[in-house]
């Protein structure tokens, strides 16, 4: 695992020292026209205003550093603002090849964040705007720099390292999931995403692992994912995964993850281009994969329970129609309107099958719906939700780790737009309007009374463009973040 020593004076020699100055400071030290922290020769350069995200460098400062890096911070001064800092500073160097940069932790914090948080954060975006999927590339020379803190203030060095250490594990989740949702889906079959979870538990003694191939499923008469798994050659699977701590559990929490490893939309087929990323499909259950590759490291005080259904969605003679009736874990029934409308057919069952262990809340992370990114855009995640309290608590921890989410309703009202005149529910509603909360409701029927929170990141799973400095094309690991900060919470 990558490590960051934390220095208390400066090296006698480093290729580049970073600094970071907001707005405030530079305007106090400007009106003041000296400052011992800031050679007086950086005030010459008028576009240096401290902006969020603004870089100015200056050559040979001082015989121990070849050049410096000022990053602008901004005037909000929020952990996002320390994320996305970091993230451009690491951005900036692309062009260099470096052997050793050392980072100057921000003497002067904001009264309302912790020392160990900012780190945490500067940590997180330097880190993740480092990550790059280059398994199948041919190996270049290019070596990562290797990056240092500088804490000046002796008190505050043990709180740095503990933020650096947890960043360390949120970034390690992250790119754990982006690594599976970038993976193509000829090497990630429901197979392989289930051998993923297995290694994720033979690793950690406080993981226990549990598979239902398609023998047990027909057993448990699962047909929702035996419906949308017959048409591959890949069979389907089942993945429990059970997180317990060592001290008593404070409380018992179940994630489900969306698992379709490719979405050919089956007979109801995708166009080609439509068909490029669909290997992102399986996000969800890369969300729940990240989280639980890092709860032991963490020391989560929570029971947390990872559930989903791998299987792939493919056209072929066994593949499930339009118009086909299917039965579910619980006993609904469906009316199959669309293959391609698969996720929320695989959840029905995967959820109705969580609610068995009784947790205290139950959270789903699925690549849904594209009405959620007409709705949202390729940024936001829709939240719908039947509790209250979780449901802030969750929210909250989003903001906290620039995880952009949107609270959307479960209107009764479309209820009717599920209705069918020959099963209990339609998997797809009978409007073109209002997709994504249609299809909040159509899970809802799964969940029973249990707390529940669904997270549809069909846009900010995976990345067209780039998204932000530390979120770069490809799979983002989206909500592996803001879970763990719950967890955590």
């Amino acid at each position: 695992m990558l490590s960051i020593p934390v220095l208390e004076e400066l090296p006698t020699k480093t290729d580049l020292r970073i600094t970071f100055l907001d707005e405030k400071f530079i305007r106090r030290e400007l009106q003041k026209k000296q400052s011992s922290e800031i050679p007086a020769d950086l005030f010459h350069f008028e576009q240096m205003t401290g902006v969020l995200g603004q870089c100015v460098w200056e050559d040979h400062p001082s015989l121990r550093s070849r050049r410096a890096l000022y990053v602008g911070l901004g005037s909000t001064l929020t952990l996002e603002d320390y994320r996305q800092a970091a993230a451009t500073a690491r951005m900036a160097l692309k062009p260099w090849s470096l052997r050793s940069v050392i980072l100057t932790f921000p003497p002067v914090i904001p009264k309302r964040l912790s020392v160990s948080e900012v780190a945490q954060a500067i940590t997180e975006g330097w880190v993740l705007a480092s990550y790059h999927f280059d398994r199948y590339k041919k190996k270049t020379k290019y070596k990562e720099p290797r990056l240092s803190f500088l804490v000046a203030d002796k008190r505050g060095h043990a709180p740095v390292v503990r933020g650096i250490e947890k960043g360390l594990l949120f970034v390690q989740a992250t790119s754990l999931a982006r690594d599976l949702v970038n993976t193509p889906a000829a090497f990630n079959t429901p197979k392989d995403l289930m051998e993923s979870a297995r290694a994720i538990a033979q690793a950690h003694s406080s993981i226990s692992f549990k598979m239902f191939d398609e023998t047990k499923l027909k057993r448990m008469k699962a047909g929702g994912i035996l419906a949308i798994g017959q048409g591959s050659m890949h069979p389907p699977f089942l993945v429990h995964l059970i997180y317990k701590p060592k001290k008593k559990a404070v409380k018992k929490i179940a994630l489900v993850g969306k698992a379709v490893t490719f979405d050919s939309g089956g007979l109801s087929l995708k166009p080609a281009d439509a068909m490029m990323s669909m290997k992102c499909d399986m996000a969800g259950a890369a969300t729940v994969l990240g989280i639980f590759s890092v709860l032991e490291e963490l020391q989560v005080p929570f029971e947390v329970h990872g559930i989903f259904a791998a299987c792939e969605n493919m056209p072929s003679g066994h593949a499930i129609r339009p118009g086909d009736i299917i039965k579910t874990l619980n006993g609904t029934t469906i009316e199959i309107a669309n293959t391609d409308a698969e996720g929320r057919v695989t959840l029905a069952d995967s959820l109705a099958y969580a609610t068995k262990f009784s947790p205290d809340v139950l959270m789903d992370f699925a690549t849904l719906t594209g009405a959620c990114l007409v709705a949202l855009g390729e940024e936001i995640a829709g939240v719908l939700s039947t509790t209250g309290n979780w449901k802030k608590r969750f929210l909250q921890a989003a903001e906290t780790t620039g995880e952009k989410m949107w609270e959307l309703p479960l209107e009764k009202k479309y209820e009717k737009l599920l209705e069918s005149d020959v099963a209990d529910l339609r998997n797809i509603s009978g409007s073109k309007y209002g997709g994504v909360l249609t299809a909040g409701l159509f899970l809802q029927h799964f969940v029973g009374k249990t707390p529940w929170i669904h997270v549809d990141i069909a846009g900010p799973a995976f990345a067209e463009k780039m998204f932000e400095p530390y979120i770069q094309k490809g799979g983002t690991g989206f909500g592996v973040r803001s879970c763990l900060r719950l967890l955590l919470s």
